[in-house]
């Protein structure tokens, strides 16, 4: 089933609501999916429309405060993994956030449901280089990253 949205556009259902888009991540075109959260209705709350229009207005500014939370967390997955005193390829020393975008690719954007959190709740998914299974994935609180982890952090 699909739906034309009046803030979110196109959207089809196949036990969730998406669609692609092309947003701007860092100096780059990318080709992501929109993720709406909502029974099959196609009916969405006021705090969904605000938290979506909300960090899509403030997007150029948010988007490069990422990283440093996704270098962070990727930093401390290595040493709990013991992978900063033995080897592996997966996940090789990385320092600096630039060295990290070459790992990451942004995946979609998650509008969750309203309620769940005090705040406007968005998550952002990326695939990453060293958990290809899990992905990372960021939890958004009034535009702010307050949770990092595998992608169900996020959805």
């Amino acid at each position: 089933m699909k739906i034309n949205d009046p803030i979110f556009g196109e959207l089809e259902y196949d036990y969730i609501w998406s669609k692609d888009t092309i947003i701007n991540f860092l100096g780059k075109e990318v080709k992501v999916a929109l993720i709406v959260k909502g029974d099959e209705d196609g009916e969405f709350e006021e705090d969904q429309y605000k938290a979506y229009q909300t960090l899509m207005k403030n997007w150029d500014q948010l988007h490069q405060n990422f990283l440093q939370p996704i270098l962070e967390y990727y930093q401390e997955k290595r040493h709990e993994l013991g992978y900063d005193i033995a080897f592996d390829e997966n996940y090789p020393l990385v320092e600096t956030t630039d060295k990290l975008l070459e790992m990451i690719s942004l995946d979609a954007i998650v509008v969750s449901y309203a309620g769940i959190y005090e705040g406007r709740d968005m998550g952002v998914l990326f695939q990453c280089t060293w958990d290809v299974e899990n992905g990372v994935g960021l939890r958004l609180l009034d535009e702010k990253v307050t949770e990092v982890g595998y992608q169900d952090v996020a959805i």
